[in-house]
């Protein structure tokens, strides 16, 4: 499936299926992006240092039964929780998680739905640098919704260029708070964009979706396959609908 290009071109056969149907992309798009887990990999400190600047330590390569099962594209990264007020109205502590594995990047549109542009990282990746990458120019909309972590001016000359209008999240000034106007602006923001989390939902607890092969492109045809099975399954959604009219 890797080698034939398999999970890229049955993606775009069932999205040329949607729109034959009638399910454009419509109402803008939003963006974000979300770890899915692997298998931690076990490796001293030097390996570690030697797999993330390309390389192949030494024992690995002496013995390509224990190579071929160390992943050496997954990454390590921190998913930090928000932080939340205590009784006393103070934020509490942020609190880090690390994390092995790998980075599913999806942009839907805001209409229907479906997951209609993608693509797959390590772990480590900044969520931002694959907001170029997904935007559809498909969409009959204009708007692109994102969260703080595609804030950026790069990002922003990237909408422009694309004709599009940037409804990204208002990032606070270091040691300054946000201005209440941009405050309600995010909050506005935040009920269209967290549409898209119900994607990651769906896919990572009811589906069940973690990486257990090993390697980038495996990773990235399973993470595909999971963006073809949400589309099946809300494409029957929209189908079993009960009509109102």
């Amino acid at each position: 499936l890797v080698r034939t290009n398999a999970i890229e071109a049955l993606f775009s056969r069932f999205d040329a299926h949607l729109k034959e149907r009638g399910y454009l992309a419509m109402g803008g798009q939003i963006v974000d992006a979300s770890i899915i887990a692997a298998p931690r990999q076990r490796m001293s400190e030097e390996e570690r240092a030697i797999v993330k600047d390309g390389g192949i330590p030494d024992a690995w390569a002496a013995k390509p039964a224990r190579l071929a099962q160390k992943d050496r594209d997954a990454r390590w990264t921190l998913k930090r929780g928000r932080r939340k007020k205590g009784p006393d109205g103070k934020l509490r502590a942020e609190i880090a998680t690390p994390i092995f594995g790998y980075k599913s990047h999806i942009g839907i549109d805001q209409r229907h739905g479906f997951i209609r542009t993608w693509s797959a990282s390590d772990a480590a990746r900044y969520d931002g640098r694959e907001l170029s990458g997904l935007i559809d120019p498909a969409n009959t909309g204009s708007a692109i919704w994102a969260d703080t972590a595609y804030r950026s001016q790069k990002n922003e000359r990237a909408v422009l260029r694309a004709g599009r209008v940037s409804k990204i999240h208002f990032r606070r000034a270091p040691g300054k708070p946000l201005p209440a106007q941009r405050q309600r602006a995010n909050a506005a923001r935040s009920k269209v964009r967290s549409a898209v989390e119900h994607v990651f939902a769906a896919q990572k607890h009811r589906m069940g979706l973690f990486i257990r092969t090993i390697g980038i492109e495996r990773a990235k045809a399973k993470i595909g396959f999971a963006n073809i099975t949400f589309n099946f399954k809300r494409f029957l959604y929209w189908e079993n609908r009960p009509s109102t009219a």
